[in-house]
């Protein structure tokens, strides 16, 4: 859909509104003074992959760190609007921004690994926060989900940090995994890895939306087609400063925009003009 279509009409992208797990309501980014990201009207459906596509600076990432509100590390950021996970709004002061992001938890674009080993990789959180039941089977469960139990479980003392590029962003999967996540959110985890290492986190990005809703930012457009179920699609435009400033242009289910964008800016970018 066109990102000024009306709120009727965004309601009715989905046939319930049970089918949303985030409700974006006219959420701005500001960073100090600077409106960075326009007015975002936005749903995301539950245990589906849904992809943020489009140039550089087009605020991917920003509208990506504010579910679970990582914009407020960053010093100066303030977000505008209402932001409804599971009908609460996470912006309201009374939620817990280290419990929101247990419930929503972040795979980075670049593999960040604990100095520590590959098992401690995936036991520390959830045991620094109380964990009750098996560890053991919680690490074995965590890097079996992610696709890499058979490629470490005769190593789970060595380093998380000695493993491949692929291998560690796999690692940090099953980090988020071990969290019990409702949502993962991923900035472009693929950026850094080979091919083959990309079509393997794919892969395990389509297993995992069988118990996950996931949220990727990709500056590959045919990722996003290859795994997203829905495509949202952000370009730049000029404020009255001469900055530039993010905005959402359109949602669609993925085929859809990849085959019959509505907007002009969406298929210039698709078909290569510009980006």
């Amino acid at each position: 859909m066109n990102y000024h279509n009306s709120r009727s009409q965004l309601d009715a992208t989905f046939n319930q509104q049970d089918d949303a797990v985030f409700d974006v309501e006219g959420v701005k980014v500001y960073y100090g003074g600077f409106l960075a990201l326009l007015d975002v009207y936005l749903k995301i459906p539950q245990k589906q992959i849904t992809a943020f596509i489009g140039p550089s600076g087009c605020g991917k990432s920003t509208l990506l760190r504010c579910f679970n509100r990582m914009n407020d590390l960053i010093p100066g950021a303030k977000v505008e609007g209402r932001l409804i996970y599971r009908d609460r709004n996470i912006y309201d002061p009374k939620i817990n921004s280290v419990k929101l992001r247990r419930q929503v938890g972040m795979v980075f674009q670049r593999p960040n690994p604990f100095p520590k080993s590959i098992y401690e990789n995936i036991a520390f959180a959830p045991r620094s926060n109380g964990y009750k039941g098996n560890i053991d089977e919680l690490v074995e469960n965590s890097l079996k989900r992610a696709a890499i139990w058979d490629e470490v479980k005769d190593k789970l003392k060595a380093k998380g940090t000695a493993l491949s590029g692929g291998q560690q962003q796999r690692l940090c999967i099953a980090r988020a995994i071990a969290m019990k996540p409702d949502v993962l959110l991923m900035d472009e985890p693929c950026s850094a890895l080979d091919p083959i290492s990309t079509r393997q986190v794919e892969e395990l990005c389509l297993e995992l939306k069988e118990q996950y809703t996931i949220i990727m930012v990709t500056h590959n457009m045919q990722q996003a087609s290859r795994i997203a179920d829905w495509t949202a699609f952000f370009n730049t435009e000029i404020d009255e400063h001469g900055k530039r400033r993010g905005k959402l242009v359109e949602f669609s289910p993925t085929e859809q925009m990849f085959n019959t964008p509505t907007t002009k800016e969406a298929e210039e970018y698709i078909s290569g003009r510009f980006g």
